[in-house]
């Protein structure tokens, strides 16, 4: 098996958005829940590192950042960069990448607003949202950012593999 580095593109004539996939743990995935849990009714956030292996992201650890929005943080996020700069240091330490970004939406649906795909960048890397309602986490999805470029990138849902 061929582990691909962070910058894997997920497009051109090989591409098959049927196999995408994330696969993790039950504790990373009830650690991501419990996180949009405690904050609620704002808006958690984090990142997952892990491995690319193909068209699979395989998270190997669960990241809790801070939400620095205060303009809206029941419906918006932010990661301040140098948080990120530091999750991006600690993968390098442990030989891993970033693999994708988690976040809550606080009595919504687990799918992927308008916001959130013109905030998404990283291209190659999933994008988990858990629906909280009332408190309580109730739906996890997956979406994995494809494409080239900011021109040709889109949000497909990718199936969710939890070992």
């Amino acid at each position: 098996m061929k582990v691909l580095a962070r910058t894997t593109k997920f497009s051109g004539p090989c591409f098959d958005k049927a196999n995408l996939m994330l696969r993790l743990q039950k504790s990373d995935l009830d650690e991501l829940r419990r996180h949009g849990e405690e904050t609620y009714p704002h808006e958690c956030c984090g990142v997952l590192l892990g491995v690319i292996v193909g068209d699979t992201r395989e998270v190997r650890k669960t990241v809790r950042c801070g939400n620095t929005r205060v303009d809206s943080p029941q419906n918006r996020y932010n990661i301040d960069p140098r948080e990120l700069v530091r999750v991006q240091r600690e993968a390098r330490e442990r030989d891993l990448d970033i693999v994708g970004f988690y976040h809550s939406h606080p009595d919504h649906p687990a799918r992927w607003s308008a916001t959130d795909f013109q905030e998404a960048h990283w291209i190659g890397c999933s994008y988990v949202i858990s629906s909280v309602q009332r408190g309580k986490a109730v739906m996890t999805n997956s979406f994995a950012l494809t494409g080239t470029t900011e021109d040709d990138k889109a949000l497909v849902d990718e199936e969710i593999v939890i070992e």
